[in-house]
C-alpha cells in the first residue's frame, strides 16, 4: 500500500511513527494495484511545511514530522504550496494508494483529494461535526465540554465535512491545558488509523456522511485572542489559559509592559468588591478580580524578563498589589 503522509506538528508525529510501524493489509483488496497485498506498507513521500524561523534569535527550524520522516530515511517534500501544478504532478508521481493526513496546515484541492483511490483520509482533532476548523483542541476547552475525541474522515473538498470511516471519544480533565489534551488526542488519532485503514483499504467499512445537526466551527487562534479582558467570569479566563498553551497563551498589561500569565487558578468563590482588573491580595496569594469571581495568579512574566512566581514579582513590583490591569491595545 504506497502511502503519501501529510503533517507538520507534534500533533501528527505519532500517526506517521504508526503508518512506519502498521502492516498492511495481509489479504487482496479490490481498492489496491494488482500485486501490492501483503506488503508492508510503503511511505512512499512525506509532506511538511517548509523549515520557518522560530524564536527570538529566529533560527531556522525542521517540523516534528520532518525530524521523523528524516530518522527513517523517508523522502521529505516542502512546496510552499499544493495549489500549483508542479506540485500536484510530483505528488502523482508517487502513485499513492492513499494520503494520510494529520494537522498538516494547507486546504487540499481537488486535484490532491482524487489522487489515490481509497482518497484522503484526515486525523481530526474533534467529534465531528462539532469543531470543524483550524482550532477544535482550543475550541473544546474554550467551551467547556467534558470529552472530545478523534474522527477519521474522508477528506473532500469543505473545511472538515467529508464522510466519516471511525471516531472515538477522549475525556477531558480539569487539569487539561491544549499541551495535555492534543497529546493524548494525537495518540488516540493514531491508534485508530491503525485500526482503521487496513480495513478500509480491505472494503470492510463504509464511510457515513456527517449529520446535518450538531455542527460548530473552531477559527483560527490569532495573537488578540489571548488579550485578558478582566470583565469576564474568572472560569472563563481559566479557559482561555488553558485553551491558548502554548500560543498566544493569556496576558495582560501592567504598566504598559506586556505581562504573561503562566499559571492561573480561577477563584470563583471570591466575594471582593473589586472592580475587573484590579489586582487584590487573597488568602491563596494574588489575584485579580474579574466581571464574576477572581483570577488567583501563581505564576507570571513580564515581557523581557524570566517567569517567576507572583509572590517573587510582587517583591520587586510592591505597587502590583492595589493596581489595575489592563489588555494592551490591538495593533492598528
Amino acid at each position: 500500500m504506497r502511502v503519501i503522509f501529510m503533517g507538520t506538528p507534534a500533533f501528527a508525529v505519532p500517526t506517521l511513527q504508526c503508518l512506519i510501524d502498521m502492516p498492511a493489509p495481509s489479504t487482496g483488496s479490490p481498492r489496491l494495484r494488482s500485486g501490492q497485498a501483503g506488503r508492508a506498507a510503503d511511505i512512499v513521500a512525506v509532506v511538511t511545511q517548509p523549515d520557518r524561523p522560530v524564536g527570538r534569535g529566529r533560527r531556522v527550524q525542521m517540523s516534528p514530522v520532518k525530524e521523523l520522516a528524516l530518522a527513517h530515511g523517508l523522502p521529505v517534500l516542502q512546496p510552499a504550496s499544493l495549489r500549483a501544478p508542479e506540485a500536484v504532478s510530483e505528488l502523482a508521481s508517487y502513485q499513492p494508494d492513499v494520503v494520510v493526513v494529520a494537522a498538516f496546515g494547507q486546504i487540499l484541492r481537488p486535484a490532491v483529494l482524487d489522487l489515490p483511490p481509497l482518497g484522503c483520509l484526515n486525523v481530526h482533532a474533534s467529534l465531528l461535526p462539532r469543531w470543524r476548523g483550524a482550532a477544535p483542541i482550543a475550541a473544546v476547552l474554550l467551551a467547556g465540554d467534558a470529552a472530545t475525541g478523534v474522527t477519521i474522515m474522508r477528506m473532500d473538498a469543505g473545511m472538515d465535512t467529508g464522510s466519516i470511516l471511525a471516531q472515538a471519544a477522549v475525556p477531558i480533565h480539569d487539569a487539561d491545558t491544549a499541551i495535555e489534551l492534543s497529546g493524548r488526542l494525537a495518540e488516540r488519532g493514531a491508534d485508530l488509523l491503525a485500526e482503521t485503514l487496513p480495513r478500509w483499504a480491505r472494503g470492510e467499512m463504509a464511510a457515513r456522511s456527517q449529520p446535518e445537526a450538531g455542527i460548530t466551527t473552531a477559527p483560527q487562534i490569532r495573537k488578540e485572542d489571548g488579550r485578558a479582558d478582566w470583565a469576564l467570569p474568572a472560569v472563563e479566563l481559566w479557559r482561555r489559559w488553558r485553551a491558548y498553551q502554548p500560543w498566544p497563551g493569556l496576558y495582560t498589561d501592567c504598566q504598559g509592559r506586556n505581562l504573561k500569565l503562566v499559571r492561573v487558578q480561577p477563584l470563583s468563590g471570591w466575594r471582593g468588591h473589586a472592580a475587573p482588573g484590579c489586582v487584590v491580595s487573597v488568602p491563596q496569594g494574588i489575584a485579580v478580580a474579574t466581571g464574576q469571581g477572581a483570577l488567583l495568579l501563581e505564576e507570571v512574566q513580564l515581557a523581557g524578563k524570566r517567569a517567576m512566581s507572583t509572590a517573587d514579582f510582587c517583591c520587586g513590583q510592591q505597587e502590583f498589589v492595589g493596581s489595575s490591569l489592563c489588555a494592551p491595545p490591538l495593533a492598528g
